[in-house]
């Protein structure tokens, strides 16, 4: 539960900064960190077991047939994650408090902060790669909210729809790949798909998930060629920048290569796909960064650079190769992290980023430039600096490992990239806080206050804590997380700074002499640099973007024309042709289940059934009649359900009959009488041919199916309908316990077309349709007898009649025919005829229910319900029941389903009732007066004759 707990608390926490920030800045900052504070609490205690080398789990079963499991684990990589985005993020917070003007909507950051803070834990906490899978997009989502915070900027809104579009575009990839390796391991839940190496990479399906998994993971941490996203995201404000691009959303693609490590590495497929990515970012990464102006720039390539050394390590496929990655992430998240605060603080005060319009910083800002000097000389592998200690592991394993029988390819591009790395480290350092103090800056540089500069101040003296003393520090700690990342349990060797004189110690003294020698000569080749013609990746994007645009709407204008018919033709020839091809390839032998001996009713339904079809064909043009004749068909269905003992569906049938009669009548109100005949009788030809060749196939589909005996399920429903729903209505039960999750996302689909109707009228009553319709009333005639006495009063003495019987029919719904659904619709009857009979301004006014309200009640209502079976350790929307004794009342069963059935009865009636509403506006837009009375005339209003003068 605490697992569950820890992954909640920051969306939990999302919801106060929006309200705090009228409390003030620093409450709005206190109520972001509180939940950050107490999920990281959570996370210490519970990193005493991990420790210990267990593993903690907790499980909650959605739907575990389905593989659907809502399962959360932590072990060390977790742990190692989570702690990093707990840390981290409660460092951001305290740095944004100060960084953030008081123009900038500070609980809005903190909102979207929170968010994305909550999706990374769900990432690196998750047991389930579906439930992984969700996470992984909310990342994507709330980073682009976070990427373009800055929304009034050009570059805010540009690098939040890069970032989008490339991640977005791997998510979808991750999708496919995640589905592949759970069919390949035979489980969706993480814990399972470790133990089943030799199955997964035996399976046809290992090469196509791998592909597609790495494609979801190089596109989050920004590995070539999919590394241009990430520089241009800089354009956030730098609590993002540090947190998201150094700690967090970058990381999230190392995590999952860790995490699936032990099932998907050792193969040749991993080692060239993967390690070769890698030092190819490295490299590039590197070079690029050297001569980026922007100080965030030079960073976010940095970035790139480093996340490409950790993507090599672990495509070596070794476990000190995997053990150095991990080692490598804690630095580079500590110095990072730091480096990004400084860049920001020297832009705060500054008001530049320009490298070329600084320098001799050291002075004006000591504190800053020590805290900058010290994380950079990390970065660029320093000894006495936590930098350093990973990037010795790192050269050791490059220089070990062979490259298509090469085994100079690696070591050299290895300490190229090391080289390259110390160089724009070192150019950070002197190019920015040493020489000369300037007289041109934008802005007169100083120290911030003490709250912007505690966090990198904080992690900086991590820096030097475990540059000095490793072991101490994270060795234990190092040794836990390899554990868990390799899936073995290794004796590592004890973390130190001398290893005496190594290849790896040669290698690095070259790298950092590289990085020197390019510092003093940075002039000559940063003219070249800038002289030398080289791709952009943002124009490249940009015209990619606008040539899928392009080409789509082409396609799009070419396919979808507006016309309903054209979309059902396309669509009925397509399933008869695919059904005809499968038939035609296929073995066919006639059923062997006998007939039903028919009965008079079956063939006057039948003939019934016919006529009211052939007469809806003949007379289409006549759009009243055409109505009536569909209900006759509905009324006809109803009664064939009968005939099959099927009661329930008899009495939905009828309901939803008679409500959609009722709305069509009113939607028929806006058109015209008769349709216009626009068909060709070529067309006509055409559409009767694909009509026919569908109808036929049903038919033939339906014949095949009924005269075959099956094994079916149904009767697993009638024998656990009562022991196990508590109900002897099966087709009720099957609703609101058995299949409850469907019924659920029924009526979630009904209410999003109830809302979808209310936005189109919203439309309708604006602009030029409005106007349409304005002018199209005038030539409209009413009844001057609208609202008929018999008809208001009728409906009155049927109105108490109606809702008691849907309240019988809601109760009786369990254990016989009714339910929440059929519940509904009566009702919904019942205040229909009320709108019917005085108009609808005259019963709104009386009958004051807010329907947006009742679908988001019904909703959350079954959502609860379906959600109280966890706290009984069961899947969602699993019911119990009990049956309970009041003297003198006889024995009655209550249930939790009578809830979920609640939440469909107010959908149902909220839904009607706001499709109603929609129609009904539109009507009075036309000129329907308003009754002062239930019928048309107000008998109080008229004057008694005066008397004759005699």
């Amino acid at each position: 539960m605490t697992l569950a707990l820890i992954a909640a608390l920051p969306f939990i926490g999302a919801l106060f900064p929006g309200l705090m920030i009228r409390a003030g800045r620093n409450a709005c900052a206190l109520s972001a960190g509180w939940a950050t504070l107490a999920a990281l609490i959570l996370l210490i205690i519970d990193s005493t077991a991990v420790w210990r080398g267990e593993v903690v789990v907790y499980r909650i079963d959605w739907m575990p047939l389905l593989g659907l499991n809502a399962n959360f684990m932590l072990d060390g990589l977790g742990l190692l994650f989570a702690t990093m985005i707990l840390g981290i993020g409660l460092l951001i917070i305290l740095y944004a408090r100060f960084y953030l003007s008081r123009e900038d909507p500070m609980g809005q950051f903190y909102t979207y902060l929170m968010l994305f803070q909550g999706a990374m834990l769900g990432i690196v906490l998750s047991d389930n790669i579906l439930m992984l899978v969700i996470f992984w997009e909310l990342t994507s989502l709330s980073s682009f909210l976070l990427i373009g915070y800055w929304k009034h900027t050009a570059a805010g809104r540009q690098g939040a729809r890069m970032a989008l579009a490339t991640t977005g575009l791997g998510g979808l990839a991750l999708i496919g790949g995640m589905l592949l390796l759970g069919e390949a391991a035979g489980s969706y839940d993480i814990s399972e798909i470790l133990t089943r190496k030799d199955a997964v990479q035996a399976s046809p399906l290992y090469v196509p998930a791998l592909l597609l998994i790495l494609l979801g993971a190089f596109t989050k941490s920004a590995q070539f060629p999919f590394h241009f996203w990430l520089p241009r995201a800089m354009a956030a404000p730098t609590p993002v920048s540090a947190y998201l691009h150094s700690a967090t959303m970058v990381k999230a693609g190392l995590f999952l290569m860790a995490r699936l490590w032990p099932v998907l590495s050792g193969t040749e497929w991993w080692f060239y796909l993967v390690a070769t990515t890698g030092l190819l970012t490295m490299v590039i990464g590197a070079k690029i960064a050297i001569y980026q102006d922007d100080l965030k720039g030079l960073l976010a390539y940095s970035t790139v650079s480093h996340l490409g050394l950790i993507t090599m390590l672990l495509g070596f496929g070794t476990t000190a190769a995997t053990t150095a990655a991990m080692f490598h992430i804690i630095n580079h998240t500590v110095f990072k992290a730091a480096l990004f605060m400084t860049a920001g603080i020297v832009d705060h005060e500054a008001h530049t980023r320009s490298i070329k319009r600084l320098g001799g910083l050291r002075t004006l800002m000591p504190i800053t430039a020590t805290l900058a000097i010290i994380t950079a000389l990390s970065m660029a592998g320093i000894p006495l600096l936590n930098g350093f200690l990973s990037k010795e592991l790192m050269l050791e394993e490059a220089a070990h490992t062979d490259w298509r029988g090469n085994p100079w390819i690696v070591p050299v591009l290895a300490t190229i990239g090391a080289g390259l790395s110390a160089a724009y480290s070192f150019r950070y350092i002197a190019h920015v806080f040493l020489g000369p103090v300037r007289d041109d800056y934008p802005s007169k540089p100083h120290d911030p206050p003490f709250g912007m500069w505690a966090a990198p101040a904080f992690l900086s003296v991590l820096v030097i804590v475990i540059g000095i003393f490793p072991q101490a520090t994270v060795g234990d700690f190092l040794n836990v997380v390899a554990d868990s990342a390799t899936g073995q349990h290794l004796h590592l060797h004890k973390l130190k700074i001398w290893h005496g004189v190594t290849p790896a110690l040669i290698m690095s003294m070259i790298a950092t002499v590289i990085g020197l020698l390019i510092v003093v000569a940075f002039a000559p080749l940063d003219r070249l640099w800038h002289a030398t013609p080289k791709p952009d990746a943002k124009p490249i994007f940009e015209a990619i973007i606008c040539g899928l645009h392009a080409a789509c709407g082409k396609v799009s204008n070419a396919m979808h024309d507006g016309r309903l018919t054209r979309y059902l033709a396309i669509f009925a020839a397509v399933t008869v042709a695919g059904g005809l091809y499968a038939y035609s390839y296929g073995s066919h032998t006639p059923g062997t289940r006998a007939m039903l001996t028919p009965t008079m009713v079956d063939y006057i339904g039948t003939i019934l059934v016919a006529a009211s079809t052939i007469a809806i064909m003949t007379y289409h043009r006549s759009r009243l009649l055409v109505l009536v004749l569909i209900g006759i068909n509905g009324l006809i269905v109803s009664v064939i359900f009968v005939r099959l003992s099927a009661p329930d569906l008899a009495m939905t049938q009828v309901t939803v009959e008679v409500v959609t009669l009722i709305l069509m009548l009113l939607a028929l109100h806006f058109l015209p009488k008769h349709t216009p005949r626009e068909s060709s009788p070529l067309r006509v030809g055409r559409d009767m041919l694909i009509a026919g060749s569908a109808g036929v196939a049903v038919a033939a589909l339906a014949w095949a199916l009924m005269t075959r005996d099956v094994d079916s399920i149904s009767g697993y429903f009638l024998a656990n309908s009562k022991p196990e729903g508590g109900g002897t209505n099966v087709v009720n039960v099957i609703l609101v316990d058995f299949r409850g999750y469907d019924t659920f996302g029924e009526i979630i689909v009904l209410g999003i077309a109830a809302l979808l109707i209310y936005a189109l009228e919203e439309a309708l009553m604006e602009g030029r349709a409005s106007r349409k319709l304005a002018n199209w009333v005038h030539d409209m005639r009413y009844s001057k007898d609208r609202h008929p006495l018999m008809m208001v009063i009728a409906t009155r003495l049927m109105m108490p009649i109606s809702l008691m019987v849907g309240v019988y029919i809601f109760l009786r719904g369990h254990n016989d025919p009714g339910g929440g659904f059929i519940a509904g619709l009566v009702v919904a009857i019942a205040l229909l005829m009320q709108y019917m009979a005085s108009g609808f301004s005259w019963a709104s006014e009386r009958i004051r229910i807010p329907y947006h309200g009742l679908i988001g009640w019904g909703v959350l209502i079954a959502g609860l319900t379906g959600i109280g079976a966890w706290f009984n350790n069961l899947p969602f929307l699993t019911s119990a029941f009990g049956y309970v004794h009041f003297p003198p009342i006889e024995e009655f069963e209550l249930a939790t389903a009578m809830g979920f059935d609640l939440g469909v009865f107010l959908t149902v009636v909220g839904a009607v009732m706001l499709a109603l509403y929609s129609l009904s506006r539109s009507a009075r837009r036309t000129g329907e007066s308003v009754n002062v009375s239930p019928m048309d005339y107000d008998p109080s209003a008229i004057e008694p004759p005066e008397e004759e003068t005699r």
